[in-house]
């Protein structure tokens, strides 16, 4: 049976608006932490949602098949917007109402840790015991931070005592926790950093209690009446709708690179194995994405076998560089190969330059907050990489790391465009190191 052609063009919309809805909620972030929703907070997000996917589709399908006059443009907006606005928050208040039912009776909860052992601590376990509606934090045990620990005991009678904060990673691991509570007494204050840092690279929620200073300055935000007040620290450095913008663009980035300048690591192939003894390629692992490993790929800009008496960085002058690897390094066209990492998701085209675990530890050592790059996706290249280029020792290392947190700090899609032009402008002038 043949359609015509208004039929087929009504079948194609059938289709295309739900993908187009899902997509829309997906981008918004309405899918994101399902299981920690504020249910007014939802209904605020469908409507803008709903608003701005109703005048798109309304310019764009509806206008010119639907509108007689002008009283109906206002009718048809005004029908489209209820009907999706009324449908859509009925389903996800009707889920959301469930599912804080099931936390609310403490079906439904997310294995927490403790961190203190003192009278805060103490107080904030009896508090949450005594709720009479669960705010979903499963006390699975506490960790105390030093010596100094006068409750221990006292607590230890009513929950599990874990071990110390030195172990805390793998603490969590090995009590699949989600969430950290830090209730640590005043005097304890300046083991705040060190905790942050130990779990700034993991994907916990980390949630601290706040001094009466922090209640009056309004750094105390309710999600819910009966919830303890507690100061929430974000897991996440991106938006969810920030997080689907810039993986598209890494994708699309990456497959025109690799495809456009197919060419060019053909030549630079025939070129590395024609100048040099081993492979074209050199892989090494990284450590990337919330501190796990995985294989860098790039051309091979040093002569096979250099590093066999162990890890070590390069420097100007290197004679483990291969005369044409000299020209590669400079141009950056070394780093290639990795739009294949960003392809399959392993970097971003901008982001933190992944470093071995060898160096990571010796720059720990040092700055701590070292860990806190691991909150996102390595790059291929950075604001600290524009600025020092490769790193020859640690030291630069450390400074080029205070770069890559301002650009986590204030990171965004213009700001990205902006050091991938500065690249651009590296890579032909050949101003890299």
């Amino acid at each position: 049976m043949d359609l015509s052609f208004d039929a087929k063009f009504y079948l194609v919309v059938l289709i295309l608006i739900p993908s187009f809805w899902i997509f829309l909620y997906l981008l918004s972030g309405l899918y994101a932490n399902v299981y920690r929703k504020s249910r007014i907070a939802e209904i605020k997000q469908i409507f803008y949602t709903v608003l701005i996917g109703v005048l798109i589709l309304f310019f764009t399908i509806l206008l010119k098949n639907v509108i007689i006059n002008y009283k109906t443009y206002y009718f048809a907006l005004s029908v489209l917007f209820c009907m999706q606005f009324v449908l859509t928050s009925a389903a996800h208040i009707f889920l959301t109402t469930s599912t804080n039912r099931k936390i609310h009776n403490r079906e439904i909860g997310f294995n927490t840790i403790l961190i203190g052992s003192n009278v805060r601590a103490m107080q904030l376990y009896d508090d949450m015991q005594s709720q009479s509606a669960s705010s979903g934090n499963n006390l699975v045990g506490f960790v105390h931070v030093d010596s100094g620990n006068g409750l221990t005991s006292e607590l230890s009678a009513k929950l599990k005592h874990l071990g110390e904060l030195e172990n805390i990673r793998e603490i969590i691991h090995r009590e699949n926790a989600e969430e950290v509570i830090i209730a640590i007494e005043s005097s304890e204050h300046i083991h705040i950093e060190r905790i942050l840092n130990k779990l700034s690279d993991t994907r916990m929620v980390i949630k601290i209690i706040p001094d009466m200073y922090d209640i009056i300055t309004g750094s105390v935000k309710f999600s819910a009446i009966n919830d303890a007040p507690l100061i929430v620290v974000s897991k996440d450095v991106l938006e969810p709708k920030q997080v689907i913008l810039k993986r598209a663009f890494d994708i699309i980035t990456s497959l025109f690179c690799l495809i456009v300048l197919s060419p060019v690591y053909l030549i630079i192939a025939i070129i590395i194995k024609m100048t040099s003894k081993g492979p074209v390629f050199y892989s090494q692992e990284r450590i990337g994405l919330h501190a796990k490993p995985f294989t860098i790929y790039k051309f091979r800009s040093m002569y096979h076998g250099s590093e066999k008496n162990g890890p070590a960085l390069s420097s100007k002058d290197d004679n483990r560089i291969t005369p044409f690897g000299k020209f590669l390094r400079k141009s950056r066209m070394d780093e290639l190969p990795q739009f294949f990492n960003v392809l399959i998701g392993t970097m971003s085209v901008v982001g933190p330059r992944p470093e071995r675990r060898f160096f990571i530890d010796q720059i720990i050592l040092r700055n701590p907050q070292y860990t806190y790059l691991h909150k996102i996706k390595p790059g291929i290249t950075s604001w600290g990489q524009v600025k020092y280029g490769y790193a020859e020792n640690v030291e630069q290392m450390v400074r080029r790391m205070k770069y890559d947190i301002l650009y986590i700090e204030n990171m965004s899609f213009l700001l990205d465009i902006r050091i991938i032009i500065y690249t651009v402008l590296i890579v032909f002038q050949g101003r890299g190191k």
